[in-house]
């Protein structure tokens, strides 16, 4: 399903000077039809009321469905944008990390749709998230 051959140190290059590298979130697998990473849980990523931010959550889903689905890709030829994304948050979480898997529910030609679990230190479900991407010619 993956098109680029993509390796884990190339993603989080690919997110130098941007949120990804300002929350701390970290790639640590890409499989055949998945990719997950890590963000921490501390100043960065909390609302006042020391928990988690749900913004925070978006962010790492976004981050996850983004990357997922430009490895899809021939980027020559196509580029992906958001064009909408939601959220269920389901538990906090006040210290630790949150974990986000993507996955694919649909792969088209003009559009994608992916699902992000995120989960806590425990595996327990934190908040899942529905991508969908926009295919478009690169110029």
């Amino acid at each position: 399903m993956f098109k680029n051959n993509i390796k884990l140190e190339e993603l989080s290059q690919f997110g130098k000077n941007s949120m990804q590298e300002h929350l701390g979130i970290e790639f640590l697998e890409f499989g055949s039809d998945y990719i997950k990473a890590k963000m921490p849980v501390d100043h960065r990523t909390k609302q006042p009321f020391g928990i988690l931010h749900g913004g925070a959550s978006v962010a790492l889903a976004e981050t996850l469905g983004s990357l997922a689905s430009t490895a899809t890709l021939d980027l020559n030829k196509k580029v992906c944008v958001g064009l909408e994304i939601n959220a269920n948050h389901i538990r906090s979480v006040s210290d630790g990390f949150v974990y986000g898997i993507a996955r694919p529910f649909h792969i088209g030609s003009s559009t994608q749709v992916w699902e992000i679990k995120i989960t806590d230190d425990q595996d327990r479900l934190v908040c899942v998230s529905r991508i969908t991407m926009i295919i478009i010619d690169r110029k």
